[in-house]
């Protein structure tokens, strides 16, 4: 299922991640997850210009954290928070399968 709208690099290749593992396809699933990819894009967006400025700078009050660095960590603590609410900190859906060969299981009566 693609993304209800445009999503950058980063959100792009978390949604395909979570899809290909939980196939959310309810209306309100797949509007937070969209929330989450975009949120996940600025986040690294934020990053990189902490990246390109320093952590720390000057300002005509002098040396100050970088602001982007508070956003930044906002947008981290939103994915992480709503992948929790969309229950997608559990184990993911698994194909049905045989169980693998070998082993110590039952082997039938001997």
């Amino acid at each position: 299922m693609a993304p209800p709208r445009k999503l950058g690099k980063h959100g792009a290749a978390l949604w395909d991640k979570i899809q290909s593992e939980y196939r959310i396809g309810d209306a309100g699933g797949v509007e937070v997850l969209a929330q989450i990819c975009a949120a996940v894009d600025r986040a690294e967006q934020l990053a990189d210009e902490v990246a390109r400025d320093g952590p720390m700078i000057m300002t005509k009050a002098g040396m100050r954290e970088h602001p982007a660095m508070k956003a930044e960590l906002a947008c981290r603590a939103f994915v992480t928070r709503n992948l929790q609410r969309l229950g997608l900190n559990l184990e993911t859906v698994k194909s049905p399968g045989r169980p693998p060969s070998g082993g110590l299981g039952w082997r039938g009566c001997d």
